[in-house]
Parts: C-alpha cells; structure tokens; sequence
C-alpha cells in the first residue's frame, strides 16, 4: 500500500509516498485507549467510526483505483498562510526507560513515519539525568537515548533534546539512585518550604556551587554529564540534533518548586509557596541580609504569606492595597529571592552555551507561566515561583537579558491557554502574561521558541496559531506530547489539520473533487483487494 499527502491546494499535493511498514499497530500505554491506529496492507484505519473523521473535516474521495483524502478545514484553512514555524513533537516522556530500553519501540517509529508523512519537522525527547546516570556518579548509559537518535535519523527528521536534571512524577522517573542516597543523610541539598516539608524533584539551586555530591558540585556534575552528551551523540550534533534545552528547574523551567502540592481536582489554583527554608538557601538569606545592614531581615521567609493553596487576600503579604509586598522589607525578600533564581540559571546557561555552543546547534532554556493571579497587583504565583513581576515592577527584563547574555533561546509554554478558559476567581491571564514576556525578549533580541500546556486546552489549536503570528515570530513550536490520545481518533485529525493549516494558502475549489466521488474510505480500501490502491490522507 501507499499513501500520500494532499495539502490545501493542487500544488501541496504529496503523492505515492510509501509507507514502510506493514500490520502497525500503534500502542502507547497499557489501557484499552493504546489501541488507536491500525494500517495494514490493505487498509487505514482508526479504532472509531469514520464518522469522527468527517466532523474534524476530511473528506474521503475515490477515482478510478486511487483513494484520495482531501482536507476541509473552516477553522484553518482559510487563513493567512503563517511565516515558516518550524514544527516538532514532544516523544513520550518515558520513551526510554530507567533500564535504557526503547519503550514501544515499533509505536516509536511508526509514529516517526506518520509525523514526517504529516510534514513535522523534527522531534523532542526529554533525556533524564535519572536515567542515563543512574547508578553511580560519572557512569553513563547512552545506549536507550543514542537508539531513539538512531530511528529519528532514519526517518528523515530533525531532534530537540531537553537535558532534564529533575524528576517525574508521572511517569514516575526519579533522580538518580545515587543523589537519592545522598540525600538521605543530607536532605538540605533539597528545596524546603517553611513546613519543613522537601522537594526531593530537582537540587536546591543553593548548592549549584557547593561539594555535595560525593565531593562535586551540581553545576561541576551537571557538566561532566553534558560533556558525556556531547561526546556520546557527536556524530548526530548540527545534523539531526538542532536543540539542545538546558533544565533549570522543576520541570525544567526556571522557577522555584511554590506550587509542587498539586490543587484537588476542581479547586482554584492557590498563590503557591516561597521555597527559601533549606539550610542553604536561609545562609545565602542571612548573608544578603547583614550585607545590607538588616540582619533580621534575614532570619526566614515573609511570615505573613499564605499556604499552597489559599488566595492572596487570605493573609496580608500579597494584598493588593497595603500588602508587604510594597513594604522595603518585601522589596528586599523578593529582589534576594529573584536575584539568586536568576543567579541559577545564568549558571546552567552559561555551562550549557560553553559545551555546545560549537557544535552549530541553538540551546534553550525554559520560562514558566505563571499566569494565576496576573491581574492581581502583587502577581503572587509569580513571586513565590522566584519571578519578581509585579504591576509595577517588570521581573521579566532581567530575564531575558540573562539569555541574551548566554545567546540561549527562550521556550514559553502555555501557547494554547487563552483568558476565556480560565476560571474567573483567579484573576488569571495567559494571554497578557505571554505577551509581556515576549516583549521583553524582542527588546533584548531573544529568540523564542512554544510549548502547549501538557494538558490540553479548548481550542488549542486556534489560540497555539494566534500566538504563532504577529511580530514576535516563533522560530519553533514544540507540540506535546506523541502517545495514545494524541494519535485518537478525537485528537489526529484536529493536530493533521492544524499542520496542514500553518505554512500552506487558501483551499481552491479546484482542489475538490466533485461530491458525487466520495465514498468511505474504509469501504473504498476494504472491497479492492488490489495492492496498488494508493490511498491519500491528508
């Protein structure tokens, strides 16, 4: 069998691309769901109805022995073509697994045919400090990353990696084994909030500089481990790797741990914690604050911030009128907070810009969007996470100008999240939060990279396409995340027809072909028994 591609107009038209495998099934996960798409050599098909098919907008044709699928988008299709993004999509999180195996390694590269079939420009893969070096400092196991490299090549596509020094929880991806261990007798090398409680998901960025692990600093270990990357993925670095993203943080973004106690299901997203009660992070506080000439200033965080989940009005620091906040006691606590934040990822930055910045490829950091209470004057969920952002005080220029210093590329996520689906008690903004932070990085001159929210939000795709235009043209988009819902029958067809959407012009309406052709395309596929049916999909 082969299939091909038709854009939105005759001269987008892809045709007889072979598909190089037969019998696929594509399976991600473990539940029933994973079944979601099956080609054979006779056959397309998704594990639903073609019915869902028509509503997301393709229209299945036959003519003569050939089956053609021709895209019909009323939401995409119409619109101003988009200057060129280029497109990758985020592989599994645990797509190697803590024994460096290749988890669904078929449904890997399946998915890797169907995405350059679909015209995607590249991939990206998080490669886990917990995994590579797991068992002991300094020994390394590329041997899962460097197979998963190996089936991107081979497929013709481009490769973003994200050097991920934190944990997961989801997959369950821990550090590794070894600064597990450590941390057992030494558990000030972890953030801690004001309840002693530890954030055992990334390093304090307190002891980047201090001989903690077995006689080495994080920053000196974070380097030997990128110096391994460098020399292990050589002969793919400037060619197939593009990318590199340096973790800065939780989850990668360059922030504090404040809201590491996830909301129940339902409940408003509170103000979030200040994470500055470790050993280490409260002796950097109380030498700022006698090199300051105020030494009980520097004895612990503000006493009267609210808990992980309460609003900013439930105690006094973060109220709008009259807060601490304002008071010169605040201004020196979130200033001392920002300042060693950004401290850390100048370190991260600077490491990550000396090890690759030779090697032709573009390295990226990644910023949080913490857009609950953006309309708030204080920005509590911004100030507990280590970004001083206020209505009156831009913490995002110092930011970007951090990157600007290290040549390193911004990755802003939250790219699908508009004001009208956030809930209205939390005086939330996404929209106006991205767009001061892109301002501040065209006024430095950062390049910027987006993300989706892992999540998923209503109408996605159109607001991901809103941020993508404009005078702050994105050089890349990553799309998250590859596995059994992104290749649904709910979610592909609305994901094919946003690509086809982003670099192409207007449908013709000779483009179409007349409406008495159409059939089923699983009726079409089915009665022929011919193997050289060539079918279409857009």
């Amino acid at each position: 069998m082969e299939v091909s591609v038709i854009g939105s107009s005759s001269q987008a038209k892809i045709r007889r691309t072979e598909l190089a495998y037969r019998d696929l099934r594509l399976c991600f996960g473990n539940n029933d769901k994973s079944k979601v798409l099956s080609l054979k050599p006779n056959s397309l098909r998704f594990e639903s109805q073609i019915t869902r098919f028509r509503k997301a907008g393709l229209r299945f044709t036959v003519k003569a022995v050939q089956a053609e699928a021709v895209l019909e988008s009323k939401s995409f299709a119409r619109k101003k073509p988009l200057d060129r993004v280029n497109l990758f999509v985020g592989l599994p999180l645990d797509t190697v697994s803590e024994c460096n195996t290749v988890n669904h390694a078929r449904a890997i590269a399946a998915g890797l045919k169907a995405l350059k079939l679909l015209g995607v420009e590249g991939v990206e893969l998080p490669v886990w400090w917990g995994v590579a070096e797991n068992e002991e400092m300094g020994k390394y196991d590329w041997s899962g990353y460097l197979a998963v490299a190996e089936m991107v090549q081979k497929a013709g596509l481009k490769f973003h990696v994200s050097l991920c020094f934190h944990a997961s929880r989801q997959p369950k991806i821990s550090l590794p084994k070894w600064v597990m261990q450590i941390g057992e007798t030494e558990s000030s090398i972890f953030f801690t909030d004001r309840s002693g409680n530890h954030y055992k998901e990334c390093l304090s960025l307190a002891v980047d500089d201090i001989a903690v692990l077995n006689g080495k600093s994080p920053i000196q270990v974070y380097q030997d481990f990128c110096e391994s990357f460098k020399s292990a993925f050589s002969p793919f670095i400037g060619s197939t790797i593009t990318g590199i993203s340096m973790g800065l943080g939780p989850d990668g973004e360059l922030r504090y741990p404040s809201h590491h106690k996830t909301a129940k299901s339902g409940k408003m997203t509170g103000v979030g914690e200040f994470q500055c009660y470790d050993t280490n992070m409260l002796n950097r506080l109380k030498q700022y604050a006698e090199a300051n000439g105020n030494p009980l200033w520097g004895l612990g965080g503000p006493h009267d911030a609210p808990a992980y989940d309460q609003s900013p009005n439930s105690t006094n620091f973060f109220k709008d009128h009259g807060g601490s906040w304002e008071s010169p006691y605040g201004d020196f606590f979130l200033s001392w907070y920002s300042s060693e934040l950004i401290a850390h990822g100048d370190r991260l930055l600077s490491l990550a810009s000396s090890v690759f910045g030779d090697m032709g490829v573009n390295v990226y950091g990644k910023v949080p969007l913490e857009h609950s209470w953006y309309k708030t004057r204080a920005h509590p969920s911004e100030l507990t996470a280590g970004l001083y952002n206020t209505a009156s005080r831009d913490g995002y220029e110092a930011v970007a100008e951090m990157f600007a210093k290290n040549s390193c590329k911004i990755i802003l996520p939250g790219m699908d999240l508009s004001d009208a689906q956030q809930q209205h008690e939390s005086l939330s903004s996404p929209e106006l939060l991205l767009a001061q932070i892109r301002t501040s990085c065209t006024k430095h001159k950062v390049g910027i990279s987006g993300q989706n929210s892992a999540s998923g939000a209503p109408g996605g795709f159109e607001q991901i396409q809103k941020n993508m235009s404009g005078e702050n043209v994105l050089d890349l988009f990553t799309y998250q995340r590859m596995g059994a819902q992104f290749f649904s029958p709910e979610h592909f067809p609305s994901f094919t027809t946003f690509v086809r959407s982003l670099n192409q012009p207007e449908l013709h309406s000779d483009d179409l072909l007349p409406a008495e052709e159409e059939v089923e395309a699983t009726e079409s596929v089915h009665r022929s028994s011919d193997p050289n049916v060539h079918m279409q999909a857009a």
